[in-house]
């Protein structure tokens, strides 16, 4: 006997008490693993959370947030055979097919963070070590009146750094200057000592942060925005320093004191430099947040602005 097929009712299709539009409905913190291929190299696996939304109209009590699994889960897949470059390119397909999916939406959205081990390299002892940073992209899908899909994309790094304050510095060079001449030492010996032995300051733990928005079209790579975001402040760190290591990375991070201003400056000259084939109405966010050691709050500084701007910018001066 043939068991009748019950259709059950697509509740979320029905009308809502309240019709109001939504612009985010979706699911957050979905763990998957994602491979990305590398030329010559081995391919990185990284545990990535992803966050999914679509909008949602007002004649629509609910999303069909298992659409959205679907999605990544086929894009995923499909990777195998197809492998992942760029993690922005991965959010974009998956927005993309979440338009497909949803056929009520005109946005649908794709965020993606991972954990990114970087190897390093100690400057003495050439002792290998790594270093964890945050890499995350977002793709934005929409679907225009004629059908047409257009995708913006985003990718970023989030870096942490060592700074040291150039302010405080000063007053202990000052201080330097005025002890070496009570101790009737010449100027010429006082010139060549402070040159040479950097002067005491208070030191921050900073966190530099990029993100580049561009169009479907144009790539970024990953690796320079964190080459970047490392080499804007005074020192890089390490998880592992011997004590040679540790004397060279102190000096030399006291010999380029940073405010927290002089990061985004200098994140946003390098951007300018290095990123010369992306076009010049690209996103450009720059953020460097220091926390302070002798006060309870934390130093930021922020630019947001188009490649074009910066160009321009920088030009100008």
């Amino acid at each position: 006997m043939d068991i009748p097929v019950v259709k059950l009712a697509d509740v979320q299709a029905n009308k809502p008490d309240i019709p109001i539009t939504l612009s985010r409905v979706g699911v957050t913190n979905v763990k998957k693993l994602v491979e990305v291929s590398r030329a010559d190299k081995r391919p990185i696996i990284l545990i990535s959370n992803f966050d999914i939304f679509v909008d949602l109209p007002s004649d629509r009590k609910g999303a069909n947030l298992s659409r959205n699994f679907e999605a990544i889960d086929e894009v995923l897949e499909e990777s195998i055979n197809l492998p992942v470059c760029e993690i922005e390119e991965l959010c974009g397909e998956v927005a993309k097919r979440l338009l497909d999916r949803h056929e009520y939406a005109t946005k649908a959205e794709v965020r993606m963070k991972s954990e990114y081990i970087v190897k390093r390299i100690t400057p003495v002892n050439k002792v290998k070590c790594q270093q964890v940073v945050d890499i995350f992209a977002e793709a934005i899908a929409n679907r225009q009146e004629n059908g047409k899909v257009f995708v913006n994309k985003m990718v970023g790094a989030e870096v942490l750094g060592l700074t040291a304050c150039p302010c405080a510095q000063e007053i202990m060079r000052d201080k330097a200057i005025a002890e070496l001449k009570r101790l009737n030492v010449d100027s010429k010996t006082i010139y060549e000592f402070l040159n040479t032995v950097p002067m005491a300051t208070h030191n921050q733990r900073g966190r530099g942060i990029v993100t580049i928005q561009v169009s479907h079209h144009h790539k970024v790579s990953i690796d320079k925005i964190v080459h970047i975001i490392e080499t804007s402040m005074s020192s890089s760190i390490y998880e592992l320093l011997k004590r040679n290591d540790e004397a060279m990375l102190v000096e030399n991070a006291h010999k380029n004191p940073k405010f927290v201003e002089d990061c985004v400056r200098t994140m946003a000259k390098k951007i300018v430099n290095d990123f010369s084939d992306i076009p010049d109405e690209s996103i450009i966010t720059i953020k460097q947040i220091n926390e302070e050691s002798i006060h309870s709050h934390n130093a930021f500084a922020e630019r947001i602005a188009t490649l074009g701007e910066l160009k321009t910018e920088l030009s100008m001066n």
